[in-house]
């Protein structure tokens, strides 16, 4: 699993898609100003169906690989800035997630950064 990753400053938009496999993807919008405010959105993408999201700058972003492996791309508006990363709970409550976790096995394999996620309440959001 990535979590749920954006960046304060310097947000980048992303255009992603697999090429190889299949991946659960996830948005949150983290816009204070947007009706859809603390929402979050999943969708299955696969080489089968050959979707491709667009995540607009104010949203966090994670997803969860459901295949054996995949190869997953992005495109993105800006560059990569570790400065300014924030990184969501991947299971916050208030999300309303639903990760297939059963297509996993169960519990997912984290990072550091990841298993060290805040909750929304608590976190750093777009005005």
């Amino acid at each position: 699993m990535r979590g749920l990753h954006y960046q304060l400053k310097q947000p980048q938009g992303k255009l992603v898609g697999v090429g190889l496999g299949e991946v659960f993807d996830v948005v949150v919008d983290l816009r204070k100003s947007s009706a859809t405010f603390g929402k979050s959105e999943g969708v299955l993408l696969s080489e089968a169906n050959k979707r491709i999201l667009w995540v607009p700058p104010g949203f966090a972003h994670g997803f969860l690989v459901v295949s054996e492996s995949a190869d997953f791309l992005y495109k993105t508006t800006d560059y990569y800035a570790p400065e300014f990363e924030r990184t969501l709970l991947w299971n916050d409550p208030a999300l309303k997630v639903e990760w297939p976790l059963d297509k996993i096995g169960g519990t997912p394999l984290l990072s550091k950064k990841d298993v060290l996620g805040i909750r929304l309440v608590e976190a750093d959001v777009y005005e």
